[in-house]
């Protein structure tokens, strides 16, 4: 017998030169593609539609392929058929409603597809009609309201998420599709808070639920009232809440598990034998080899979380056990007890054990962990246009954290100490950091481990000035609540400091370079202020007294830095040049920096000659340093620890607005047809009663 094959929507023998036959569901979509309406000759023509097997590849290829005036004469079978398709939604039979579901997607991206240079008016029109749109648009939304909220099929659900995404991501721009108009007034919020708090809907649509409600978000918030910001920024439900800091949790923690998987598979590979021999010169380029793609997606709906509901700032410190990295048990090291501020752990319903597989390395984690290492994964190489915006996605929410009064409290908190791994850029002039060496801390230590990790492997050509000025914001957020609120963290301060003067160091190495495509001294300013900070607040929030002595050592051992940027910022202010500002600012800002190195190094000098000692050790400079701070004059300056709060609309409109046309085109590709396969479905609805 002739083995049969099938291929878009055609049946025909293999061994045969006859015409090859069409699928039925094929043959009745042709009718629905002519001028007459196919249900004059055939009474229960779209009752039998819904019954057969949707062919998405030949429906939504039969819409692109006609043009717009051939597309407008069977305009009327189109709108019959988006509106048959609704009214299957509401029938009893799975399968009708599957059909429907599929169909709908394919006629949405057809229409959309063929008419991307056309208005979404004309859109509107060609699906639905004007006159029938708004009730159309009303009985889709709340049928899938319905499907959504039912305790019913999941793969159902599966679909009514993957038709709401297409709608969505239709177009690139998703402030400009019109159809979106009736998802805000028809809102189906409630149906996606009821997802993420019931945990077996979470696990098999939270996902799609939180990308959904991310996109929805973000649907002209800068020019009209989205209801959809409004109703998240009000949710206080902790169930809720708790489920959708999981999903993203979850999403960050399988990114992380990935690059560590490649990670540990290219450092065991022939690479990795291939330089231990050669040496290390191969190395700067290791993390480029390194590839995971990131999730903006993720990241925006974390982003939107973070900034629009004060109440999921408790999310970020809940505790839970760490997710996606399943160890060889080992001793642990025992951490402190954690219960964030006011809040219990989730109860086990919220966090089930196939979730959540326990590390017996790291007893708990929680989402701002995650959320730091997924951090110091993506801001490693700045160079790939998706993970610069991650970076600085991830620096924005960083942002808005630091600005939290809560927030802070959970991160400087004494009692909720955890061991955070960040990832570290391979570098020739340091070893790897074992990582069970690593202390139980507060988490704003990991926080500030990260801005110093990027500070340091980030000065280069292709200079991230943008991302830098982040950095040393979020930098100077932080210490102005620990100066605020007096708490003395127990932090390696040298290391920032350090970082901080190498940092002023490469921008006067690179001065014509830089100062070709950014203002450096806006950079600058802020580094000399921080130091400021130090000087005119560190004793209310260094550790100890020690440390403030060793920030005047700081400076004085590394003074030749602070004289060079003096006489640079000097030279370009008294020029009459487009600098002439910007340099003067920071000329009057190092006063102080320059009355500590005055005042103390001829005293060293004079101590180094009276001893005949040719080279002081620290020690020593630090015994001169404390017995000479009586006669130390500082000028008081105002302003240290006052900062502009972060504003979306005013600086980062436009970034977003990329961003989330990025998200849009990479969702509406990850749509596809295989992603709306049947095979599933047809499995559970097996039998039509």
């Amino acid at each position: 017998m002739a083995q049969v094959e099938k291929r878009g929507g055609l049946l025909r023998k293999s061994s045969a030169s006859k015409k090859p036959l069409k699928e039925k569901v094929v043959l009745m979509y042709d009718e629905i593609f002519m001028t007459e309406d196919p249900s004059k000759c055939s009474p229960r023509f779209w009752e039998e539609l819904f019954l057969m097997k949707v062919n998405l590849e030949y429906l939504e290829g039969k819409l692109e392929s006609l043009d717009g005036e051939e597309l407008m004469k069977i305009k009327d079978n189109v709108n019959c058929l988006f509106q048959h398709c609704i009214q299957a939604l509401g029938e009893e039979h799975p399968i009708r409603v599957v059909n429907a579901l599929q169909t709908l997607c394919a006629l949405i991206r057809g229409v959309h597809q063929k008419n991307k240079s056309t208005s979404g008016f004309d859109i509107i029109n060609m699906l639905m009609g004007f006159d029938k749109a708004e009730l159309c648009m009303k009985n889709l939304m709340e049928s899938l309201d319905s499907l959504l909220c039912a305790e019913g099929s999941e793969s159902l659900k599966s679909l009514c998420l993957k038709l709401l995404l297409c709608l969505v991501t239709v177009t690139d721009n998703i402030s400009q599709n019109t159809i979106l108009e009736y998802v805000m007034i028809n809102s189906i919020f409630e149906a996606i808070l009821q997802i993420l708090s019931h945990p077996p809907s979470r696990r098999e649509h939270g996902y799609d639920a939180v990308v959904l409600l991310a996109l929805l978000v973000n649907y002209r918030k800068y020019e009209s009232v989205n209801p959809y910001i409004v109703k998240l920024s009000i949710v206080d439900d902790e169930a809720t809440l708790n489920g959708m800091g999981l999903v993203i949790t979850q999403a960050l923690s399988e990114y992380n598990r990935q690059y560590k998987d490649k990670e540990e598979e290219h450092q065991s590979g022939f690479f990795s034998a291939l330089t231990n021999m050669v040496g290390s010169m191969f190395i700067a380029d290791a993390p480029e080899k390194i590839s995971v793609q990131t999730n903006e997606a993720i990241l925006l709906a974390l982003y939107e979380a973070v900034h629009l509901n004060r109440n999921f700032i408790t999310v970020l410190a809940q505790s839970h056990p760490e997710m996606g990295l399943v160890t060889t048990p080992v001793s642990p090291t025992p951490t402190t007890p954690v219960t964030p501020l006011g809040t219990t752990p989730p109860s086990s319903d919220v966090i089930g054990p196939v979730e959540l597989p326990l590390d017996a390395d790291v007893q708990t984690s929680n989402l701002l962990i995650t959320f730091l290492k997924y951090s110091s994964i993506v801001m490693q190489d700045t160079k790939d246009e998706h993970r610069l915006h991650s970076g600085k996605l991830c620096l924005i929410i960083l942002t808005c954290i630091a600005e939290d009064q809560y927030a802070n409290a959970f991160l400087h908190d004494d009692n909720m100490n955890f061991r955070v791994n960040l990832h570290r850029m391979p570098m020739r002039h340091r070893k790897k950091a074992a990582d069970k060496n690593l202390p139980c801390r507060p988490l704003v230590c990991a926080v500030l481990d990260l801005m110093v990790e990027f500070i340091v492997t980030h000065m280069m050509k292709e200079f991230p000035m943008d991302l830098y000025v982040r950095c040393v914001q979020v930098v100077h957020k932080l210490l102005c609540y620990q100066k605020k609120c007096r708490v003395r963290l127990h932090y390696t301060w040298r290391e920032l400091w350090s970082a901080l003067i190498n940092l002023l160091k490469f921008l006067m190495s690179n001065e014509t370079v830089l100062l070709a495509k950014h203002n450096i001294f806006t950079l600058a300013l802020m580094i000399v202020n921080l130091f400021n900070m130090f000087i005119t607040y560190g004793d209310t929030f260094l550790p100890t007294p020690s440390s403030y002595d060793e920030l005047y050592y700081e400076i004085i051992r590394m003074h030749q830095s602070f004289d060079n940027l003096y006489s640079m910022v000097l030279r370009l202010s008294t020029n009459a040049g487009q600098w002439k500002e910007a340099a003067s600012k920071v000329t009057h800002a190092l006063v102080n920096i320059r009355a500590i190195i005055n005042h103390f190094n001829p005293k060293i000098e004079s101590y180094a000659a009276v001893n005949h000692i040719s080279q002081l050790s620290e020690e020593q400079v630090l015994e001169v340093v404390r017995a000479n701070y009586d006669t130390l004059t500082l000028k008081l300056q105002d302003g240290l620890d006052q900062y502009e709060r972060y504003s979306e609309q005013h600086k980062e409109a436009a970034f977003f607005k990329e961003l989330v046309r990025s998200i849009s085109t990479n969702v509406r590709r990850n749509l596809a047809f295989h992603t709306l396969s049947q095979e599933a479905l047809l499995k559970e609805f097996s039998t039509i009663s």
